[in-house]
């Protein structure tokens, strides 16, 4: 061995002083992907990693803001990217080296590019929407039709934010007293959460699909930071083939995720969520209330024009009805007497082939007529006799014939025979 042999802290020391003095380790700017990033104390701790294209680290480095430092550039990124500094976030960073004897080689961020992020969470963004379009699903929930009356509605989101009590209250108080029927699928609006709890209300919602007319996702108060959970993939994908149209209100004015370009309708409060369903509901009202009147307005018009009609008539209907009568008196007149005519004529005819019959039977059942078929009749004093036995003995007995005078003769006394 040749020289004094060093302690490590000696060698971590000239270790610490060769990086302080060496050209172009201070105030660098270096890009990189965070990791396991938290704050603790004030102060924000995380690893910076640079991947290949496959997504294999190839470098890796200790990174810290100081508290001194933190809270100016957390409120710059925050206020440029709409995103709090998190995990799995692409950043440019201006670093001065350090390497301390006991944790050994790290980075102290001084300060940092929000614009860097911006650009890669729009390539992101981007990324996600070609991906959608190139696979034919990007404009599909944007094109679906609208049921004439959407009062069924599912919500998606967390049960105590204040934006969902917004949207509850200003749905179903309204002046026109619109009916709706809402019912809330919870999910997490905030957080790694985000994505998989949103996908799963939307399966829920799908396992009672012939129960809603249209979804709703609402994001109550809360950071904007909190927005860049919603750009991913398999979110979008289910809220582009979702079935009923979707209508997304989170984020604000200028915010924008990538469920705005693929929802039906995008909205940006949980307040003007509910004034879509509003107008569309009281846009059928009203084309109700019209036809309505319309409706109206043809029955009263079919009425006044009847009572006009009725109105003639009834003036016309006196003369109307003393023309009918007279003619039809004239007919009946006309009709009767032909009628009585042709009556008593056949009644009178009845009548004497009746009296002619009865002539014929008078005629048949006369005493001529018995006469003439070879009867006589005998009379005592112009009596007709039909009884011999009460004929007295000299009794003078007149006998009629058919013709010529009647014959006298005297009843003869039996005994003196």
């Amino acid at each position: 061995m040749t020289g004094e042999a060093l302690t490590l802290l000696d060698l971590t020391r000239r270790i610490s002083r060769a990086v302080a003095a060496a050209p172009g380790l201070t105030g660098v700017w270096v890009s990189g992907e965070t990791s396991d990033l938290r704050v603790a104390g004030g102060h924000c701790y995380m690893e910076m990693i640079q991947k290949d294209d496959n997504g294999v680290p190839q470098a890796k480095a200790r990174a810290v803001i100081w508290s001194s430092t933190y809270g100016v550039l957390a409120r710059k990124f925050e206020e440029a990217t709409g995103c709090a500094l998190r995990s799995d976030m692409k950043i440019l960073v201006c670093v001065n080296v350090n390497y301390h004897p006991v944790y050994g080689f790290s980075l102290v961020i001084c300060d940092i590019d929000p614009d860097y992020t911006v650009g890669d969470l729009a390539r992101r963004r981007n990324a996600i929407i070609m991906r959608l379009r190139k696979e034919g699903v990007y404009d599909l929930n944007r094109e679906l039709p609208w049921a004439d009356v959407p009062c069924r509605v599912a919500v998606i989101s967390a049960s105590g934010a204040a934006g969902y009590g917004d949207f509850i209250k200003h749905l179903h108080v309204n002046p026109l007293r619109l009916r709706f029927e809402t019912t809330l699928f919870e999910a997490a609006m905030q957080g790694e959460r985000t994505a998989p709890s949103v996908i799963a209300a939307l399966e829920a919602v799908n396992s009672r699909i012939d129960d809603f007319d249209c979804v709703v996702i609402i994001r109550g108060g809360g950071a904007v930071a909190d927005l860049a959970w919603f750009d991913d993939y398999e979110l979008a994908l289910n809220v582009a083939s979702f079935s009923l149209p979707v209508i997304v209100g989170i984020g604000h004015e200028r915010d924008v995720t990538v469920l705005d370009y693929v929802a039906n309708t995008r909205v940006k409060t949980p307040t003007a969520a509910a004034e879509v369903l509003l107008r569309r509901v009281g846009d059928a009202y009203a084309r109700l209330v019209d036809t309505g009147q319309a409706i109206l307005a043809t029955v009263n018009a079919n009425i006044s024009a009847q009572k006009q009609h009725i109105a003639y008539f009834s003036g016309l209907l006196p003369a109307l009805a003393r023309n009918v009568t007279e003619r039809n008196r004239q007919r009946v007149g006309q009709a009767a007497g032909e009628s009585i005519n042709a009556a008593v004529a056949h009644i009178a005819g009845l009548h004497r082939q009746r009296l002619e019959a009865m002539a014929e039977l008078l005629e048949a059942l006369s005493p001529e007529a018995t006469l003439r078929r070879g009867y006589s009749i005998t009379r005592i004093a112009g009596r007709a006799v039909t009884d011999s036995s009460g004929i007295p003995p000299h009794a003078v007995v007149e006998t009629q014939l058919a013709a010529g005078k009647p014959l006298v003769s005297v009843v003869a006394d039996m005994d003196s025979l």
